[in-house]
């Protein structure tokens, strides 16, 4: 399965690797889940820790001096996200988890638009981010000030 997925990807534009990658942090987070529910300490770590990675990894593929506030809010995204997936992980909670599936989810979405359309989509990549990239529920975890 991992070989047909890495060679669906070979040819995917740029918004369907990040798209990709988002359903990873998705996919790692219900493992999480799952692992909190059976009480495996060592899977919800593993799970967390990939989501994480992952996290890092578009965060530091941002590119500030190009991307300008749209770059910010997903930076600001990243970093509220992060740190909602850390206090799940800490407390065990399948709530925060949740809730930061939804958050991934959203973002995820709006993106999935961006690559059924990038045309129409070209002319508001600033309007994209601003809109679509909301963490609320992020915020009210972390305290974060970001809004979209």
């Amino acid at each position: 399965m991992a070989g047909y997925r890495d060679h669906a990807l070979d040819g995917a534009a740029a918004v369907d690797l990040v798209v990709a990658l988002y359903d990873g942090i998705i996919r790692f987070l219900y493992a999480a889940i799952a692992a909190v529910e059976h009480g495996d300490v060592e899977a919800r770590r593993a799970a967390v820790k990939r989501a994480l990675d992952i996290i890092i990894h578009l965060q530091a593929r941002l590119r500030m001096d190009i991307g300008g506030r749209p770059a910010q809010a997903l930076s600001e995204f990243y970093a509220a996200t992060f740190a909602l997936i850390l206090q799940a992980s800490q407390s065990a909670s399948t709530t925060k988890f949740q809730r930061a599936i939804d958050c991934v989810r959203n973002v995820r979405d709006a993106w999935r638009e961006v690559a059924r359309d990038p045309a129409a989509n070209a002319d508001s990549n600033q309007a994209f981010a601003m809109r679509h990239a909301a963490a609320e529920p992020a915020n009210r975890a972390t305290g974060s000030n970001w809004t979209a």
